[in-house]
């Protein structure tokens, strides 16, 4: 899918300079055509992952989401080829800058290749990217978190809120490595789905990749105090199988706005740009979302889409004196914003938990199409494709409608564990005070307050910590589309948050990246100023019900802490 902007032949004449960024969220992949001068978003192109689309190498209810090479690179060529067709003089695109999903590690051969693109591997789940909603590590996750408390050297979990979490890189490698012993003796290394783009565009040997601060820093316990890496002594004391895999790995890292080099000749040929075009350090999506929308510090910026990512940048100097913030998602010099302090935190999910529940209302409309024999093919599948386009919105506008005092349904958000804050994907959903009289309407609604429960809460924890926040800031598709949610979500923090005017904040913070790599612009900040898109809505607390959801979140709360004391850990099975 391609849209674009009108394109004068005045301003072509005068040979504006373009950058690309490139945004591998979930289920696809956009292309973002930007305009170095200005910021204007020129083009874009998006193409869904056709085998993640069709649930292939996935299981639910093993909590296992795993994806494809082939969708990644299909997808890259496709939609590159689609914006760069817009421009008269591929000269003209400077640069261009790969954001992705993480944590979402992959094992590779020497060159560099993923498994999965190998033959012999090409079916076999453990040898694709281990996407960043897979929590089929929650064990190895427990295990790295007792060891790194216990083993006599460094807490490697110190700077990424003293809890590790099976979305990330060593939970994800330690698991595929004691499960799938073929893998295992494959894997020369293993790469972030960033940084295996980036090697990929680029054609650089292995050893030449410039890894990710943002990736290895917030997922992978990188960090300078310890020189790198944690220690062998330390991976090998969890898995012994893991020896010598730091080794093949990296020390360096580098922030998302160098350049890790140009277009290997044939990914120029394959995109049609110019094997002198540069490309950027690749990042995290939700990081550069917080780029894109404009951060600065103390502002929180929420990327919503099928989860969350709460990003806050903080001068160094603020957090010399005091301990690493507790229960987050990290905390790296030059993530985000080089020169200042990245933290994160997030919701492991948020639009997937109202995608969760959709699905839940579609399933008996379909098994209902699929049997009635007064309707035809089309007429069934006419029918299906309303509903799959309508219902959310239905349900939005029934929930709305409900008087605010009706509201005795309670959910907890917590349907794929908790990222935020600390860490713990044991965790499961919940509803409480349903009755022969709840209406779907009143589900939606409780699961939708649920949400921004979970978002205060994670506010909360930020100021607890001495990170007080000045300014919220939303941007992605739910921030976008969704004014009721929004709404909710300021009367439940009691805070005014501003949305960003632009519907692609982490490929146009990509773009960014990539103009500073280019040499455009000295900084981020420079670009920033120079590219962002500012703000198109404003949502203000009503001060009624802000405070009727002040009561209200304290009960969500006193919930929580009943189905987290409820909840059997990794070593204590239900039943002991």
């Amino acid at each position: 899918m391609l849209k674009s902007s009108h394109h004068s032949r005045t301003a072509m004449q005068t040979s504006p300079q373009y950058v690309i960024g490139l945004d591998f969220g979930t289920s696809s992949v956009r292309a973002l055509l930007v305009e170095v001068a200005t910021g204007r978003e020129v083009a874009e192109a998006v193409r869904p992952f056709p085998r993640w689309d069709a649930g292939q190498f996935c299981d639910p209810d093993l909590n296992q989401f795993r994806q494809h090479p082939l969708d990644h690179l299909e997808g890259l060529e496709q939609v590159v080829r689609e914006v760069v067709a817009l421009v008269e003089d591929p000269a003209q695109i400077v640069a261009l800058a790969v954001d992705a999903t993480a944590s979402t590690p992959g094992p590779v051969n020497e060159q560099g290749r993923p498994l999965g693109l190998l033959s012999e591997f090409a079916e076999e789940p453990d040898a694709l990217f281990i996407l960043w909603k897979d929590h089929t590590a929650v064990a190895e996750a427990e295990e790295i978190n007792q060891l790194a408390r216990s083993w006599g050297g460094p807490d490697y979990t110190k700077y990424s809120g003293g809890v590790y979490s099976s979305e990330w890189f060593w939970s994800k490698i330690t698991r595929i490595t004691r499960c799938n012993e073929r893998v295992a003796r494959a894997a020369h290394a293993w790469l972030e789905h960033c940084d295996w783009l980036t090697l990929e565009l680029t054609g650089l040997p292995l050893a030449e990749l410039k890894r990710s601060r943002c990736a290895a820093g917030h997922k992978a316990l990188w960090h300078p105090d310890w020189d790198g890496l944690p220690a062998e002594e330390f991976l090998v004391r969890l898995e012994p199988k893991l020896a010598g895999l730091r080794a093949r790995l990296y020390q360096q890292t580098y922030p998302a706005d160098e350049a890790a080099g140009t277009l290997s000749p044939e990914w120029a040929k394959k995109l049609g740009l110019r094997p002198e075009t540069v490309v950027a350090v690749g990042t995290i999506d939700a990081h550069a979302g917080g780029a894109g929308a404009g951060i600065t510090p103390y502002a929180m910026v929420k990327v919503m889409g099928t989860s969350t990512c709460d990003i806050v940048v903080v001068p160094p100097a603020d957090l010399a004196s005091r301990a690493p913030v507790a229960g987050i998602c990290g905390q790296v010099e030059g993530s985000v914003v080089p020169g200042l302090v990245g933290l994160e935190a997030g919701q492991s999910a948020f639009g997937d938990l109202l995608a969760w529940f959709e699905e839940l209302l579609r399933w008996p409309l379909a098994a209902v199409l699929a049997h009635a024999d007064s309707l035809n093919d089309k007429q069934r599948e006419q029918l299906r494709q309303e509903a799959e386009s309508s219902l959310l919105g239905l349900l939005t506008e029934a929930a709305q409608a409900l008087p605010f005092a009706q509201s005795p349904v309670l959910a907890l958000d917590w349907v794929n564990g908790r990222r935020t804050p600390d860490a713990n994907h044991q965790l499961q959903g919940a509803l409480r005070n349903l009755t022969m009289g709840s209406s779907a309407p009143e589900i939606f609604r409780a699961l939708v307050e649920a949400l921004c429960y979970g978002s205060r809460r994670i506010l909360e924890r930020f100021e607890q910590e001495g990170i007080v926040i000045k300014e919220i800031i939303g941007v992605g598709g739910v921030a976008k589309k969704s004014a009721y949610l929004m709404q909710t979500l300021a009367d439940v923090l009691g805070r005014r948050i501003a949305v960003v005017a632009s519907e692609q904040a982490p490929a146009l913070g990509a773009a960014m990246y990539a103009a500073v790599a280019a040499g455009c612009y000295a900084s981020v900040a420079a670009a920033q100023q120079a590219m962002g898109s500012g703000f198109s809505e404003h949502y203000q607390p009503d001060p009624e019900r802000a405070a009727a959801y002040h009561a209200r979140y304290a009960e969500y709360r006193a919930l929580g802490e009943f189905i987290e004391a409820t909840t059997p850990g990794p070593e204590s099975p239900a039943g002991t």
